[in-house]
């Protein structure tokens, strides 16, 4: 099947299956997609500005970030703070991103709200193995099947094995979900 044929993917249907809380928010900071972790964890905030679950005195800490990956999208923006769920509680969270970018400017962010509060080491049964970590890092990284396989000299169906024992070990069925899983769970 050549590329121009096959069917787009519907990111957003992805993504509503990641486990943790996950959103798009606007150049004007504005949320325009969330998942149901989210809505679950923040309630419906599609529409309204990021800050509101943001305390007030971590609000210009979180605006700065925002900022500095608007202007920088290819800046690293992982950062620990504070959020507020929708029962107005706070609770202590790394805040993870990435750039959508449109030609050469930043569009929208992407990111995930990981519960600092909660992070555990996968441990026993549920390690990874050197070679494991090592593609799990490198599909953290976005790189794309033949991409690891060129990088750590192996062949792509040895890889294709490395990604399905590293679903299984992290009970996920993509590579989203098993970087979220990852980083949640501190092994990236």
């Amino acid at each position: 099947m050549s590329a121009a044929s096959r069917t787009p993917i519907d990111l957003r249907t992805t993504l509503q299956r990641v486990g943790v809380p996950s959103f798009v928010v606007s150049r004007a900071g504005v949320v325009t997609w969330l998942n149901d972790s989210a809505i679950a964890e923040f309630g419906p905030l599609e529409g309204n500005a990021f800050s509101r679950i943001v305390p007030a005195d971590r609000l210009e800490f979180v605006k700065r970030q925002l900022k500095l990956k608007l202007e920088h999208p290819e800046a690293v923006t992982d950062y620990d703070t504070e959020v507020l769920t929708s029962t107005g509680c706070r609770r202590p969270a790394e805040i993870s991103s990435v750039a959508i970018e449109d030609g050469d400017h930043c569009y929208a962010i992407f990111g995930v709200i990981l519960d600092r509060a909660r992070r555990s080491r996968v441990t026993g049964s549920g390690a990874l193995t050197a070679r494991q970590a090592e593609v799990l890092a490198l599909i953290a990284n976005g790189a794309s099947t033949v991409q690891i396989a060129e990088s750590l000299h192996i062949s792509r169906e040895t890889v294709r094995n490395h990604v399905r024992n590293i679903f299984r070990q992290l009970s996920v069925h993509s590579r989203v979900e098993a970087v979220a899983v990852a980083y949640r769970n501190e092994l990236l």
